[in-house]
């Protein structure tokens, strides 16, 4: 998809995302080298987004398996038709089972599940396996199949083989430890809170209209909140609601009012708001 990380960089951009150097170099890495990439860090710095945007530039469909505690192979592989199965049992009485059988497990009763569905097929696919961590460790196992050789095995049909291999993004919030297999089998990108530069610019970009020196002092403020021992330190994301949020309000600048009235759109606990109202220097920002 890209010749140089200055494209990735450039194409990313006209899509609404903001790479800085070390993202745009690992995309790269990993469309050149055909490797999927494990995205780690904490929720709302963009993960997900950038395979969305990655997808977006590939003029690629997006398949995404949405992970969380219980997901097993029939929701992440594949599962078969069983209604539609017993229908077709029950409309063929007078056959063998030999002949049933063979009917009942063909691609016309087989239901593609993501990894499936992400493998099969030769137009362009990004895979997207969100928030893998939130999965049981059994899960992994049904990954590294597909990650090792993007192959899936249907006992009843054989092996499926990808004609043209996706480009895959795995995202974690890190709550548990993933499995040295599962990283051995993917390059690593940890995407952390932006620097101040480049957060001011998703701002601007995100929010038009804004004024530069609202945009300047949201960042700064935001800043000053993730400098605090918050039970959860504001995402990017949520950078971008308060921005949202004061140019609605019609507010110019930060002062203590508007803060404070405003602080339940960036904090979303109690106590970390009670702590940023305790603490929080607006003078000192």
């Amino acid at each position: 998809m890209f010749t140089s990380v200055d494209e990735v960089s450039a194409r990313l951009a006209e899509t609404g995302y903001l790479a800085s150097p070390a993202v745009a170099t690992t995309v790269f890495l990993a469309d050149r080298l055909g490797k999927p990439l494990l995205v780690e860090g904490p929720a709302g710095v963009g993960k997900t987004e950038l395979a969305k945007a990655v997808a977006r530039v590939a003029d690629a469909e997006l398949v995404r398996l949405q992970c969380y505690e219980g997901v097993d192979e029939s929701r992440a592989l594949y599962e078969w038709n069983h209604a539609k199965q017993l229908l077709r049992i029950s409309a063929g009485r007078d056959e063998t089972w030999d002949e049933t059988r063979t009917d009942i497990f063909s691609e016309e009763f087989l239901l593609p599940r993501p990894l499936l569905t992400a493998i099969r097929g030769d137009a362009p696919k990004v895979l997207l396996i969100d928030e893998t961590d939130k999965a049981d460790v059994e899960v992994e196992g049904l990954l590294l199949e597909v990650l090792s050789d993007f192959q899936v095995t249907v006992p009843e049909l054989g092996t499926v083989t990808a004609t043209r291999r996706p480009f895959v993004v795995l995202t974690s919030n890190a709550t548990r430890e993933l499995s040295e297999a599962l990283r051995r089998r993917c390059l690593f990108l940890h995407i952390g809170f932006p620097e101040e530069e480049l957060e001011r610019r998703i701002v601007r970009l995100k929010v038009p209209g804004i004024d530069t020196a609202l945009a300047e002092s949201v960042v700064r403020v935001v800043g000053a909140l993730r400098a605090l021992d918050l039970r959860k330190a504001p995402s990017v994301a949520e950078t971008v609601d308060w921005a949202h949020t004061l140019l609605a309000l019609g507010a110019h600048t930060l002062d203590e009012r508007v803060v404070r009235d405003t602080l339940g759109v960036v904090l979303k606990h109690q106590e970390d708001i009670a702590k940023a109202a305790a603490k929080l220097d607006l003078d000192a920002v």
